[in-house]
């Protein structure tokens, strides 16, 4: 006898509503999707049916203990491709993994309004639709909780069944504003289907937005004296510049690795091979007598002090971020505790680190073949030691030389009990690898930011992280590194510094500056290269910061302008909502942030951007403006939040940017009292 095999040719309820391409979604549900709460999240799905049959769809999400949200409603915004989509802003639950589902569901309402103002107008059926409706309206009254708005639908069945009304006017019922809203919140849905719940994870909002300031603490109350030993900043000196951070308006100050640095082969100034008795070497080089990656360098301080550093930050509401730099110098305790843990070259010496053509003497990276289990072990004691000491962000150091499945692990197990610390993975690397730590768990990720300076590059890459990743990839957009002086900063003078800071500030959430960016420093050490003069990764850099303010050599009344128009308004706070628009001049970048509040208000900041710090960029920039929601016939009035000056502002607006007088445009519109 021939098995029956179960036919698929009969759908159940669940499946006569196809729900397809449901965004976002990464790896195919494998990975979560990220959020932070507070976050403006838009979510999308293909939802169609068999037939003329009208159809709705919405939204819930379900926090991390499972429970229920409100649904939220999906418009059909693209009618030939059937995709539906809906706008939500992640709830105040705890961090962890969130879900959601789209639920889609056959409208009878809706179908029978749509046929009987077809078909009553022709007078077809008309007493027969009239009634067909009035047992709609019904059957929808009863699952509506609220009594007004249940009153008013079930009002409608009476107005459709009066025979003594005309029946234009009895289906004119139908679409009063009361009615249609009460449907809107409550319709009657038939054949409810529910897509499999798709991972969110959602994350604190600092894994999204902040400003970040890098700081060496070993350099702020360095004293420096021809002739004399070089003394170290420490600690208690480097608090004193900590209010001045929080002034600018910085919110994670960073520091790199603050532990005991290693003797054997310590680099001398800009990174010679030879240091002399006095060079204090690289913060990188980890590991010395005095200790390895649990320790602090004595030269700074104690632990008891650099608890009292972190504790002093958040008085200023400023949180601590602490390099996480998985290699050690020679001198390690590492290096003769577990050997294993190392790579051996064929004459039996330990490998150095390289990156071609730089090679690093004082540095040898970690071997994960041997003892994974053990490196991950240690791994994750170091953390929790530092977490202990009051750190929740850590900034890792090169993790794409380390396997993604390590990261998988430790930021896994750090998130199960610890779900508010955020790890930021320096990776200037092949975008399948950023990619694949993000996806790993980074909650924020390096970019090639400061490589994109023209006007082209920068809206395909802009364009990339704030659509083509943002699902799993928050970026932060440094300015500059201790190791990264861009050439565009090098030639362009204070005009490039403003340019860069404005960009930064406004194209992402999150953006960051190196010490002694807001001075201009510019000095490279040979032509060609990416490399600070004096660097301070191998010297102390003691710097006169009221000097250089009171001689207005500083650009931090920007820097800080900057940070106060990222705090007021929210359409800075939002990743996925960048819109670039035309301009005549391919020097000048036009681009729009938008935040449109569930209650219909919007924020909005339009930005005008010269990229050429040596010419005036003149031209006529084309807001499309009518997609913003914004009048377009010259009677737009905005506010520069960089001047304070106000412009009428229409479709096409002539524009002027000089270098050294106004880098940009940031352009808030007015309402009619504001703007009278």
């Amino acid at each position: 006898m021939t098995a029956v095999v179960p036919s698929r040719a009969h759908p159940t309820t669940e499946e006569r509503i196809p729900i397809r391409d449901i965004r976002p979604q990464v790896r195919g549900g494998a990975v979560p999707a990220k959020a932070v709460r507070g976050e403006t999240l838009t979510i999308s799905a293909v939802v169609f049916r068999e037939g003329a049959g009208e159809v709705g769809a919405n939204v819930v999400l379900y926090d991390a203990a499972g429970r229920r949200g409100p649904w939220t409603p999906m418009a059909l915004v693209d009618a030939d491709a059937d995709r539906w989509e809906a706008t939500v802003v992640v709830g105040p639950g705890r961090p962890g993994l969130w879900t959601y589902t789209v639920e889609a569901w056959a409208d009878p309402v809706a179908t029978w309004r749509r046929d009987a103002h077809l078909r009553i107008p022709a007078g077809v059926d008309v007493e027969l639709t009239l009634a067909e409706g009035a047992l709609l309206h019904e059957r929808a009254a009863l699952g509506i909780p609220d009594k007004d708005r249940r009153e008013a639908v079930t009002a409608v069945a009476g107005a459709l069944r009066d025979e003594a009304s005309p029946s234009l006017r009895r289906l004119e019922a139908t679409t009063g504003r009361a009615v249609v809203a009460a449907l809107e919140r409550h319709p009657l849905r038939e054949l409810v289907t529910v897509s499999r719940p798709l991972p969110l994870l959602v994350e604190r909002r600092r894994a999204l937005v902040g400003s970040w300031y890098e700081m060496f603490p070993r350099s702020e109350g360095a004293v420096l004296r021809p002739g004399e030993p070089p003394v170290s900043g420490t600690f208690e000196t480097a608090a004193r510049r900590l209010p001045a951070l929080a002034e600018m308006g910085f919110d994670v100050v960073y520091l790199p690795p603050v532990h005991p640095i290693g003797h054997t082969h310590r680099k001398g100034p800009d990174n010679t091979l030879t240091a002399g008795p006095h060079d204090v070497g690289s913060p990188w080089a980890i590991g010395s007598a005095e200790g390895g990656h649990d320790a602090v360098h004595p030269d700074l301080g104690t632990l008891d002090d650099f608890r009292r550093f972190v504790a002093r930050a958040g008085e200023l509401g400023l949180e601590v971020a602490l390099d996480f730099a998985l290699q050690c110098s020679p001198d390690h305790p590492w290096t003769a505790g577990h050997p294993e843990w190392f790579t051996r070259r064929a004459d039996g010496t330990l490998a150095t680190a390289e990156n071609p053509p730089k090679k690093y003497e004082d540095i040898h990276p970690l071997s994960f073949e041997t003892d994974f289990e053990g490196l991950v072990e240690e791994t994750l004691r170091l953390l929790r030691h530092w977490m202990d000491q009051g750190v929740r962000i850590f900034r890792v150091d090169n993790p794409h030389t380390k396997p993604v499945s390590f990261w998988e692990r430790v930021i896994g197990d750090i998130g199960l009990t610890d779900p508010d610390v955020v790890f930021l993975a320096e990776a200037f690397t092949r975008r399948a690898m950023v990619h694949a730590l993000a996806q790993a768990g980074f909650q924020q990720s390096y970019t090639y930011f400061t490589w994109k300076n023209d006007k082209r590059e920068l809206t395909e890459y802009a364009s990339e992280l704030a659509l083509g990743s943002a699902d799993f990839l928050r970026p932060n957009l440094f300015v500059n590194t201790p190791d990264i002086l861009h050439g565009y900063l090098q030639d362009g003078g204070r005009p490039a510094f403003e340019t860069r800071a404005v960009l930064a500030a406004t194209l992402a959430p999150t953006w960051g500056v190196y010490a002694g960016y807001e001075l201009c420093e510019n000095d490279v050490l040979a032509a060609g290269t990416e490399d600070y003069r004096h660097s301070e990764k191998y010297e102390l850099r003691p710097r006169d910061w009221a000097a250089a303010e009171a001689a207005g050599a500083s650009i931090a009344p920007l820097i800080t302008r900057l940070n106060q128009l990222r705090r007021a308004h929210p359409a800075l706070q939002e990743l996925r909502n960048l819109r670039f628009h035309h301009t005549d001049h391919d020097q000048v970048l036009a681009y729009s942030k938008q935040l449109v509040r569930p209650d219909g208000s919007a924020d909005t900041v339009l930005a005008v951007v010269n990229l050429d710090p040596h010419h005036a960029g003149e031209t006529t920039v084309s807001f499309d403006l009518a997609a913003l929601g914004l009048p377009e016939d010259g009677s737009l009035k905005v506010r520069d939040e960089l001047t304070g000056e106000i412009h009428t502002w229409g479709r096409h607006t002539y524009v002027r940017l000089e270098p050294g007088v106004a880098p940009a445009h940031l352009l808030v519109p007015l309402g009619p009292r504001e703007a009278s």
